[in-house]
């Protein structure tokens, strides 16, 4: 992304105080959460994340912000190795099991300002769309189908498609789809 509208993103997601860190459990693959632990690592020595449930993801702290989040700065701790949906974010996704297809959803402004401010900026949302299919599609190439299962029965409401892509052959044949 341009320094420029990386800077506008960080500074819309700030001023939401960045609610999709709440709650969110970002799935990690195992060499997203080696990379955060070699970051943290260096920063603070701390453990971060736990298998909970069927996937591993970030914990949460008792206010049910992510542990990578930073109440101070508004941002995330480990911006520049974060969970993979996060860097994708507002672009989320879903697989269609008839077709075989990866298909690309925007988050609406209503849950997300910066979704928003991408739907008005057809030439940001491209470059960001792009981005975040490398980041996702790198992510479900990396998990278990069971794995990416999990993370797909997690409903995300307020969303629209954007698009949709085939599905790499070896995802398809982790999930069993033809």
């Amino acid at each position: 992304m341009g320094d420029s509208r990386q800077a506008n993103f960080i500074e819309i997601c700030k001023r939401c105080q960045s609610k999709c860190c709440y709650q969110a459990r970002p799935p990690l693959t195992k060499s997203r959460a080696e990379a955060i632990s070699r970051y943290l690592k260096e920063e603070s020595g701390e453990a971060f994340f736990k298998r909970a449930g069927r996937y591993s993801h970030p914990e949460e702290r008792s206010d049910g912000y992510c542990i990578l989040y930073d109440h101070a700065s508004g941002l995330c701790r480990v911006h520049t190795v974060k969970p993979e949906t996060c860097v994708a974010g507002p672009i989320t996704f879903d697989i269609n099991r008839n077709n075989g297809k990866i298909e690309w959803y925007l988050k609406t402004e209503k849950i997300c300002p910066l979704a928003g401010e991408m739907a008005r900026d057809k030439v940001s949302l491209s470059k960001h769309l792009e981005a975040a299919k490398r980041e996702i599609l790198r992510l479900v190439d990396e998990l278990e189908g069971s794995e990416i299962q999990a993370i797909l029965e997690v409903e995300e409401e307020d969303t629209y498609e954007t698009g949709e892509d085939p599905l790499p052959e070896r995802v398809r044949k982790k999930l069993g789809l033809p």
